[in-house]
């Protein structure tokens, strides 16, 4: 159980995020289509995970509108933004933003939030996902990982960027 904060006050996650050189679990998130993506959809790619609570709240809006516009120069990577959040909302965001280059999933149905370790345990927020990142290599080896400690700020973009070049 990870030990995070929201505006300095502790809140716990269920678990940790997947340690550096592990496989990173199978998962079943569901994107603005209501299409299932499972990790096989992007074999022979690195990923980049940006998780966050909710695409509603400035910090997570900046950290998707970063990493999209980061990730039109990375090669053979996909980013992931994974959340909570309704399918519908995520894609009236991205299409608002003009988010193109990455990928935006709901886990509002699915365990992907239990199996990386990053579903809030208690607090106002019990229940939505972390923010944190996972980076993993091609065959889904996790290359970096970042716990945010403290909810209400901005992940390192560059180290999980140059994680991936």
């Amino acid at each position: 159980m990870a030990q995070i904060t929201l505006k300095g006050n502790t809140v716990h996650t269920i678990g940790d995020l997947p340690e550096n050189g592990l496989t990173v679990k199978d998962f079943a998130l569901v994107n603005d289509k209501l299409e299932v993506k499972v990790l096989s959809d992007y074999d022979g790619k690195k990923k980049i995970f940006n998780i966050f609570p909710s695409i509603d709240t400035g910090i997570c809006a900046a950290s998707a509108r970063k990493f999209n516009e980061s990730a039109g120069d990375l090669e053979n990577t996909v980013v992931i933004n994974v959340s909570k959040d309704l399918p519908f909302a995520l894609g009236r965001f991205c299409a608002a933003e003009s988010l193109d280059h990455v990928e935006t999933l709901s886990d509002f149905r699915g365990s992907f939030g239990d199996d990386f370790g990053v579903t809030i345990t208690d607090g106002p927020m019990e229940g939505l996902l972390s923010r944190a990142v996972i980076v993993t290599d091609e065959n889904n080896h996790v290359i970096y990982s970042e716990q945010v400690p403290e909810i209400t700020t901005e992940p390192d973009y560059d180290a999980a960027l140059n994680a991936v070049k």
